[in-house]
């Protein structure tokens, strides 16, 4: 998969995994994410999620990674907010009060860009990624962030069914792609809608 695929998909507004509400997860188990004082959260290919609104709206600093600058371009209409765009590196950095998102290669970011991670929310990056990317994104991610507490939402699904994205990452896949986590299940419940179409 490269990058062109994605700039097509938003080229198309073919974003169907851009959910138009947040995610009520996030909401269930923000805990996992908010109990540093100041919490730093890493949201990578964050693309324009409402979530992180939601982030941002409970005291939360963002900092995000995204491929597509047309979505973080929409993100920051969408937050009513103009940011002050620079170069950084090998990426274009979005910024203004409380909110930084790179847009670029995410194998490209370092710990220096990205500072000090509180944690991690990873709602669709990981099952955004075929096979043979998770484990080089799983790597990069824990290295970036100086291995922060992740809260990581997935799908797990018959694979034969249906071509990815999102790709079926179960549980057991979580745990081989962070061997220097403690990886705990702490909900599995069925999809409410498909996940495509």
């Amino acid at each position: 998969m490269d990058h062109d695929f994605w700039h097509n998909k938003w080229d198309k507004n073919e974003i169907g995994f851009h959910e138009p509400n947040g995610n009520a997860l996030l909401v269930k188990y923000a805990s996992y994410l908010l109990s540093s004082p100041h919490p730093r959260i890493f949201v990578p290919l964050c693309g324009k999620s409402l979530d992180i609104h939601w982030l941002l709206a409970n005291g939360c600093e963002v900092i995000g990674a995204e491929l597509s600058e047309l979505a973080i371009k929409q993100l920051f209409k969408e937050l009513n907010v103009a940011p002050l765009v620079t170069k950084c590196g090998n990426h274009l950095c979005y910024s203004a009060d409380k909110i930084t998102i790179f847009v670029g290669d995410f194998f490209q970011l370092s710990k220096d860009q990205l500072g000090k991670i509180s944690s991690v929310y990873d709602r669709a990056a990981m099952v955004a990624l075929p096979d043979q990317l998770r484990r080089s994104y799983a790597a990069h991610l824990t290295d970036v962030t100086n291995k922060a507490p992740m809260l990581v939402i997935s799908f797990s699904y018959d694979q034969s069914l249906m071509e990815g994205p999102p790709f079926s990452v179960t549980t057991s896949m979580v745990t081989s792609l962070y061997p220097n986590y403690k990886v705990e299940l702490i909900e599995q419940s069925a999809a409410e809608e498909k996940l495509k179409g």
